[in-house]
């Protein structure tokens, strides 16, 4: 088998066949030894039907329907466990990622790279707040994280064989993929490209909490640098302490009408509440991913593979 293609689906059934009616010519023309391996959770629409109705077509078409919807993170690294290809293309059905790339990316493949990275230069379609909170998550991220993410890039890539075996060797249960691609390692290569708006649906995600919560997957699994600013923030308050402390007394030596009254309090303790409760929820983040891997539950529960060898 020399690729596979990876594609996440849930309430898909109006992408589907569009995404197939274009891929199917560009795989043609790559290579005839492909699989192309669709990760269903379970929905409510009839995208289960559209995929096996394609499945009884091409038998190179392979449906993985989980026990329950596991989200879109887990059913990629669950395509990404079953899949056999030499090269392994993860990509969104809703044709945002468009398949003309794919012949490119299999081409710096070829070349010796192991992971190819098309990188956006335009997000067509995407509301401005998603492309604000995108674009500041990734220079954060890169800021303090202890690996290096290609900024502009999302899920849609080109893995090496040995670098889907890595990444599904790591016990990590976030499934942060553009996080755990950076932890492997290997040679990297970028395709700039503009990215065309959804074809058809509305996002199964919200696109603010979404795109926050991959944010916050980035920082908090692959750097503590929040715990060493939420530190350096309880010297700094406890400096200002000392600070005002020094003031009062010397309102107080040298006889000086102290004006602060009551708002100053407020301030002070709501700004002291503030830190705190920042501070705690830093920690809670930690420790609620540590209980997350702790508990070492399935990524995923395949209800039903059609396509696979046992």
């Amino acid at each position: 088998m020399l690729l596979s293609l990876v594609v996440p689906v849930y309430r898909e059934e109006k992408n589907v066949p569009e995404f197939l009616r274009r891929v199917r010519p560009i795989l043609g023309a790559i290579t005839e030894d492909y699989e192309l391996i669709f990760a269903l959770d379970p929905s409510p629409d009839r995208t289960e039907e559209v995929i096996l109705a394609a499945r009884a077509e091409d038998p190179r078409v392979k449906l993985l329907r989980f026990s329950r919807r596991f989200g879109q993170p887990m059913a990629t690294l669950a395509g990404l466990q079953y899949s056999a290809g030499e090269a392994v293309v993860v990509m969104d059905v809703d044709l945002q990622d468009p398949p003309e790339l794919l012949g490119e990316m299999v081409a710096k493949w070829r070349e010796g790279f192991d992971v190819v990275l098309p990188q956006r230069r335009q997000r067509t379609g995407e509301p401005w707040v998603k492309r604000l909170v995108a674009a500041t998550g990734y220079k954060v991220i890169n800021k303090i994280a202890d690996v290096r993410i290609p900024p502009n890039t999302g899920d849609f890539r080109l893995i090496s064989r040995r670098v889907a075996t890595e990444v599904t060797r790591l016990k990590e249960t976030h499934g942060f993929l553009r996080g755990m691609v950076a932890v492997v390692g290997f040679r990297q290569a970028l395709i700039p490209f503009d990215r065309p708006a959804r074809f058809a649906g509305e996002t199964n995600y919200n696109r603010f909490l979404g795109s926050m919560r991959i944010g916050f997957n980035g920082i908090f699994c692959f750097s503590a640098y929040a715990l060493s600013l939420s530190t350096w923030l309880g010297f700094l308050v406890s400096a200002g302490a000392f600070l005002l402390m020094g003031i009062y007394l010397l309102y107080k030596l040298m006889g000086w009408p102290i004006a602060w009254g009551n708002p100053t309090l407020v301030i002070l303790i709501s700004f002291l509440g503030g830190i705190q409760l920042i501070s705690v929820g830093i920690l809670g983040e930690y420790i609620g991913r540590i209980y997350e891997e702790v508990r070492a539950r399935p990524k995923f529960i395949v209800e039903r593979a059609e396509g696979f060898r046992e």
